[in-house]
């Protein structure tokens, strides 16, 4: 069995003072939650965040990283650095990433194989333009993400590895695939893992539902076979509603 894993996507919101805020009312929230629970804050709340949550059942996520050890990258982050902040999981691939800042493909395979060489765990974020959705071409997309990102990956790392699968029209929207909807894509998403590794490898991974979960719909979402966790924006922002998903 897979152990639900949900997974609060902050984004570029909260202070580290907003960010201590969060967490202390959260933590007392989430304290008997039977789901893996993951906070994800800007880095520069992260230690804050780290400290908050030592003795508690919340692990601490990233939302990006650079694969380079270390160098001339001005702006970037290293897994070092992340791994002794006490970061377990990070976020890459996301959405907004590949609009806005040019992530690629290959960028997001050299950054999973960087993390798991390292001994922390990757949420690949991979999903569709509404376009592709229209003209029926979603299952087949994702299914190229995923193999692309997965490139040069062993069978034996696929249980540190998470899969966030996003509708990219749905992200921010308010809008979000019917719970069917979801749960087909990503039985796509898993015979793409099955076709590589095999029924064991597509067993292991945990895929996650990324496209507008809320406490009003995460029950739903989570009922369906395949979907193994959520990815959440908004509803992460706030204490009693991001805990109201962890519980779905």
């Amino acid at each position: 069995m897979r152990r639900p894993i949900i997974a609060g996507n902050w984004k570029m919101n909260k202070t580290p003072s907003e960010a201590v805020e969060l967490v202390k009312a959260l933590i007392p929230l989430v304290k008997d939650a039977e789901a893996e629970v993951v906070v994800c804050p800007p880095y520069i709340s992260i230690a804050a965040v780290a400290e908050l949550i030592k003795d508690t059942n919340i692990e601490l996520g990233a939302q990006n990283v650079y694969f380079e050890k270390s160098g001339a990258y001005t702006g970037e982050v290293s897994i070092d650095m992340l791994k002794e902040a006490g970061v377990r999981y990070i976020i890459i691939g996301h959405s907004e990433r590949r609009q806005y800042f040019n992530e690629t493909d290959e960028n997001v395979n050299k950054k999973a194989k960087a993390i798991l060489a390292a001994g922390l765990r990757p949420i690949i974020c991979i999903g569709e333009t509404l376009d592709q959705r229209e003209k029926g071409i979603t299952n087949d997309f994702v299914s190229m993400q995923t193999k692309l990102a997965l490139n040069g990956i062993e069978e034996a790392e696929l249980e540190n590895v998470v899969i966030a699968y996003e509708p990219i029209w749905a992200i921010g929207t308010g809008k979000t695939a019917t719970a069917l909807e979801a749960n087909e894509t990503i039985s796509a998403v898993r015979n793409a893992v099955r076709e590589i590794y095999g029924e064991e490898g597509a067993d292991k991974i945990r895929i996650q539902y990324g496209g507008s979960m809320n406490p009003k719909n995460a029950s739903e979402l989570m009922a369906q076979s395949e979907i193994d966790g959520g990815l959440i924006g908004g509803a992460s922002l706030k204490g009693e509603d991001f805990s109201k998903v962890v519980k779905f």
